[in-house]
């Protein structure tokens, strides 16, 4: 079990009824912390990428920070198709989704419980968040052929957000599923999200493996 999911079972994190009414799920302190501090992260690369991403539409001669050399390319990122593909900067979605998760986080620290279906609810958005987040990596990487360090880290929030929501909707049983299989993913929290980084960085090292042997 992770550092973030160790710790005493505080008050929030027990399964109350008020009084004859539904059920709420409270959540580990770990969690709550989990929450605020990924999409912390995920908010500030979003306002950097949504930042630079206005100043190079009013000088389209700008270069943005993150642009390091032909690979690490936050201009060629910006400059795609993909970076707009609802017709406005991608970037403005994680502004607005990173912002809720983090209100769930705090209301976890706090000791708020939320009904099962708020749970569901942010399952699903953090899965749609993932899908899409894994279709903008495969078109970085084999479309645009650049990268955006702040992209990489929102992919890499995304994952663990999706997947330790995951976890504490298996954990409370929100999502059903075989105490087997619940029992296993709990012992090891982090072998999902690890290997999925670890799958991505391996398909990123083998795409640009020419140009990372030039600087050898």
């Amino acid at each position: 079990m992770t550092v973030l999911e160790r710790g005493s079972r505080t008050a929030g994190a027990r399964d109350a009824h008020d009084g004859d009414g539904p059920l709420r799920v409270g959540a580990r302190q770990g969690f709550g912390w989990l929450l605020v501090v990924t999409s912390a992260l995920g908010l500030l690369a979003s306002f950097v990428i949504t930042v630079d991403k206005f100043e190079l539409l009013m000088d389209p001669g700008f270069v943005p920070a993150c642009t390091l050399n032909p690979v690490l390319s936050c201009t060629d990122v910006m400059r795609s198709e993909q970076a707009s593909v609802f017709g406005f900067p991608n970037p403005l979605i994680g502004l607005i989704g990173f912002a809720v998760v983090l209100g769930v986080g705090a209301g976890v620290l706090a000791g708020a419980r939320y009904r099962p279906w708020y749970w569901l609810g942010l399952n699903l958005g953090t899965l749609a968040g993932a899908v899409f987040c894994m279709w903008l990596m495969t078109q970085a990487l084999y479309d645009i052929g650049a990268l955006c360090l702040w992209c990489v880290l929102v992919w890499v929030v995304t994952v663990f957000l999706f997947w330790h929501t995951t976890l504490h909707n298996l954990r409370h049983g929100v999502l059903p599923a075989p105490r087997a299989l619940v029992a296993a993913v709990l012992e090891f929290p982090l072998v999902v999200p690890v290997t999925w980084c670890l799958v991505v960085l391996t398909l990123i090292g083998t795409r640009f493996w020419s140009y990372w042997q030039t600087l050898l």
